[in-house]
């Protein structure tokens, strides 16, 4: 694969993750789903799929079928993953984090608009994959893949993390109802823009940044990209509907250092 069908954190690289923010690019879907779609769901090609998730586990250094997503409901369940794991169980289980120390397991998350933020410890090696859109940030994902994180880590967990592609605050309109659930969620912030708007617009990242580091996360890469703005780079549910792809963020567990 060629840098330009994915990208990473300069932080998570050094500190010897192996991890990518997949763009839509490099695959071997067509149409609307063309080329690096991870989801069959949407009515894409099994095998299609298939082949475009080995392109992903090739870049990640384990097996295809270990490149394991959960079934994403918005909400802030997670999952421990072991080395055992194999995508056709773990695609079945409901939740929006995925953990692990095991490092023959990719964690990973597929988006459309909603961010991607992939967590590790650096004394232990472990890893999350979070998927927070704006019903996963007020349930508290973030906050609850963190906890969770830090028990399989040994409570003593020293976090980076990064925030990859997702919608950008000038393409995300949000309903009233929604503004008010989300300066709930993050009392004080201002993360929701009615200045600058007709309708209020969300910055998703602002909000998940700052979930991240009250959680304990001491630095945090924003790896930068529009999914709505960039459709050449990155598919949006909010640009295309059910003709949307989704994209894949994966890292994988190292060592204890």
């Amino acid at each position: 694969m060629e840098a330009t069908h994915f990208l990473v954190s300069p932080r998570l690289t050094n500190a010897g993750f192996r991890h990518a923010f997949f763009t839509r690019l490099g695959g071997v879907s067509s149409g609307s789903f063309e080329s690096l779609n991870f989801s069959a769901s949407v009515g894409d090609t099994p095998e299609n799929v298939h082949e475009n998730f080995e392109r992903a586990s090739v870049l990640l250094g384990v097996a295809n079928a270990s490149v394991c997503h959960l079934n994403q409901v918005h909400g802030k369940d997670w999952v421990a993953l072991s080395n055992e794991a194999v995508r056709s169980t773990t695609e079945h289980l409901a939740g929006d984090a995925v953990i692990s120390d095991c490092q023959h397991v990719a964690c990973a998350v597929r988006t459309a608009d909603c961010v991607p933020i992939l967590v590790a410890d650096l004394a232990s090696g472990a890893v999350a994959a979070i998927h927070a859109g704006w019903r996963g940030l007020v349930a508290g994902v973030i906050p609850s893949a963190l906890l969770a994180l830090n028990r399989l880590s040994g409570g003593n967990a020293r976090f980076l993390a990064a925030i990859g592609p997702h919608i950008s605050v000038g393409a995300y309109e949000i309903s009233e109802d929604v503004a008010a659930q989300l300066e709930r969620a993050a009392p004080g912030l201002e993360a929701v823009d009615r200045a600058s708007f007709a309708k209020p617009h969300v910055d998703l990242r602002k909000i998940a940044q700052a979930q991240l580091s009250a959680g304990g996360v001491l630095e945090v890469d924003r790896v930068g990209g529009c999914t709505f703005f960039e459709p050449d780079h990155f598919f949006s549910f909010r640009a295309s509907g059910a003709a949307s792809g989704r994209q894949l963020s994966a890292i994988v567990a190292r060592e204890p250092r």
